[in-house]
């Protein structure tokens, strides 16, 4: 039996707080909350401040994107080896309702992974735990040479 890989470098830099988060990341009010490297599942936070919100008062959609893209990028960094990453190819996004200002909470998985490609879906929630919206996304996983 094969040992398990080690999570991405770049995932494990954000886990130890050894490295900064990407500048999206930041600016999203990202933070980890937990992490399933076995099943590749992770749930973080996210921070809607009032600069996000659209005229109705709501967090703007392309925000909500932005979200789940980190959320269910993570959830394949989680299983991949340090050496690996996966930018995404294709960002489906679903608006179930609307968004509030402050604190949304992200859930993401790895539905399958191959050698190559990996399905992730994700959704966002509320902080009374209402749906906001959900994603699926496709990544190409691509080993990268650190220099």
């Amino acid at each position: 039996m094969s040992e398990a890989p080690h999570p991405s470098h770049w995932f494990r830099e954000l886990l130890g707080r050894d490295g900064p988060l990407p500048p999206a990341a930041e600016h999203l009010g990202f933070r980890l909350v937990s992490v399933d490297s076995e099943r590749g599942e992770v749930e973080g936070t996210f921070q809607a401040r009032p600069e996000f919100a659209n005229m109705l008062g709501g967090v703007q959609g392309g925000f909500l994107a932005a979200m789940l893209d980190t959320t269910v990028s993570c959830s394949v960094l989680a299983v991949l080896p340090a050496d690996h990453f996966a930018p995404t190819l294709q960002l489906n996004i679903s608006y179930l309702n609307t968004a509030p200002l402050g604190t949304l909470t992200g859930r993401g998985r790895v539905l399958r992974r191959g050698s190559s490609v990996a399905f992730l879906a994700g959704e966002l929630y509320a902080p009374d735990g209402t749906v906001v919206t959900t994603a699926t996304a496709t990544v190409r996983v691509l080993r990268v040479r650190r220099a």
